[in-house]
């Protein structure tokens, strides 16, 4: 369960070249990069107590960077939150479910299974990027440009 540094480089290194194309305003550029160290932060402090990947935090921040400071962030942040809810909440009832143990399932998905691997909660903030990413400003600018 590792969410790769060229995932959030991707994002970081992609909004540094498409902001400037979009004709961002540097305010404007700038309260982006203040969302995605604010997040950093916050991000950092929790895998700093255990209760966050290192992967996690990267990502989010790298995500965060592209929503700015505003809705689209507070979007994400929800949507993140209920899906890694709702992703930990099945993990878990997998984890103690005689069904999915007995019939050997536990085989194929051994991580899902092994009770001191953690959540890939990854998958949550991944999730939640593409579902709120259309709320973004410089994304919307960025597929509307590809449509024509």
């Amino acid at each position: 369960m590792t969410i790769r540094n060229r995932v959030s480089m991707v994002l970081i290194v992609s909004f540094a070249v498409i902001a400037p194309l979009a004709g961002m305003e540097w305010q404007s550029y700038a309260l982006h990069c203040a969302a995605g160290l604010l997040v950093l932060l916050i991000t950092f402090g929790l895998f700093a107590l255990g209760a966050m990947g290192g992967g996690d935090a990267k990502l989010m921040s790298a995500t965060a960077l592209w929503m700015g400071l505003g809705p689209a962030l507070m979007e994400y942040v929800l949507v993140a939150s209920v899906l890694g809810g709702l992703l930990t909440l099945s993990i878990l009832l997998l984890r103690v479910s005689p069904k999915f143990i007995l019939n050997g399932a536990g085989r194929f998905l051994p991580h899902l299974v092994d009770k001191k691997i953690g959540i890939p909660y990854g998958i949550a903030l991944g999730a939640a990027g593409l579902l709120t990413c259309t709320e973004s400003d410089l994304v919307r600018w960025a597929l509307g440009s590809v449509n024509g």
